[in-house]
């Protein structure tokens, strides 16, 4: 096992409060076998605090018509991945996004048409739920994608000509992922990321250049040149583009799947950037229509980005 996957694999077996423990089995006991692993994640997990918060967590299946049969929720989680569903467990409350192993493991590549994955897995995370051992080595193998895909975006779009540290690295990337989303984040957000953790991110970051290199090396015989700046940075303006698309396309989707869920956006919108935005009952009653209504009032006054 490299370096980087070393750190992972001891990365996400760290322990967790036992409630977390407990709603992750509860989550995969609800999809039987197709159930793979539970992953926990988010800024739940970077305070410890659990109770009137949102937990964070993805479900990964080994297959969406495993996880719900004939149903049109297969063909919505593999157009547009992935499914977010609400959930509930002994007074705790959280989101959980389904993915299959396959989807999993692009999404956290280079080639992923959005950020939300391995931006999201390129920090902490805690396997709290797995299937067994061939099911957390699918998992470590996926996640091992997410920092180097990082590290592959953010290399180019560095300050050129000026001396940098790696946790200086980290959050030029973060940086770039939060803006390729519609975030409703402080501005200084993708930095406290970082500095939540330092020294995990400091030790980090040799293992994913070996990772580089050694990839590299054994793909052309040689390490790989950097790709040029403006090449990287065309690449950035599809994800920003892309980004913001598939928050509004997920947001109708979530409107089959997820009651409640314009709730959830504005309460997620008022923590984050401080405002005070009231859903209103024709909002619930519509809530694409709503969504749609709210988004743009928001963007405009810089509570979303």
């Amino acid at each position: 096992m490299s370096a980087l996957k070393t750190l992972i694999a001891e990365e996400i077996a760290q322990p967790v409060d036992p409630r977390v423990a407990g709603f992750a089995a509860s989550i995969a006991a609800e999809y039987g076998e197709a159930s793979q692993a539970v992953l926990f994640y988010g800024s739940c997990l970077r305070t410890t605090e659990l109770e009137g918060q949102m937990l964070d967590f993805y479900l990964i299946v080994s297959s969406y018509e495993e996880a719900y049969g004939k149903s049109w929720l297969v063909r919505a989680n593999k157009l547009l991945p992935p499914n977010v569903f609400p959930a509930q467990h002994e007074g705790l409350v959280a989101k959980v996004a389904i993915l299959s192993e396959r989807d999993f493991h692009k999404l956290n590549r280079i080639g992923a048409n959005s950020v939300s994955v391995w931006a999201r897995f390129a920090q902490p995370s805690r396997l709290v739920w797995d299937a067994g051992e061939a099911a957390r080595a699918s998992a470590i193998e996926a996640i091992s994608g997410a920092a180097i895909t990082l590290f592959d975006m953010t290399f180019p779009m560095m300050e050129p000509d000026k001396k940098h540290g790696m946790l200086d690295l980290w959050k030029r990337g973060f940086e770039l992922t939060y803006n390729a989303e519609l975030r409703a984040e402080r501005k200084d957000r993708s930095g406290s990321v970082v500095d939540s953790d330092p020294a995990r991110y400091t030790k980090f970051a040799p293992a994913i250049m070996a990772a580089i290199s050694e990839r590299d090396i054994a793909k052309k015989g040689k390490t790989k040149i950097v790709a040029p700046r403006d090449a990287v940075e065309t690449r950035w303006k599809e994800l920003r583009r892309n980004g913001k698309m598939l928050t509004l396309a997920r947001l109708a989707k979530a409107s089959g799947t997820y009651a409640g869920g314009i709730d959830y956006l504005a309460w997620k919108i008022n923590r984050h950037a401080g405002t005070d935005y009231e859903i209103k009952p024709w909002q619930r009653k519509w809530p694409i229509l709503g969504a749609i209504v709210m988004l743009p009032r928001l963007i405009a006054g810089g509570a979303i980005k």
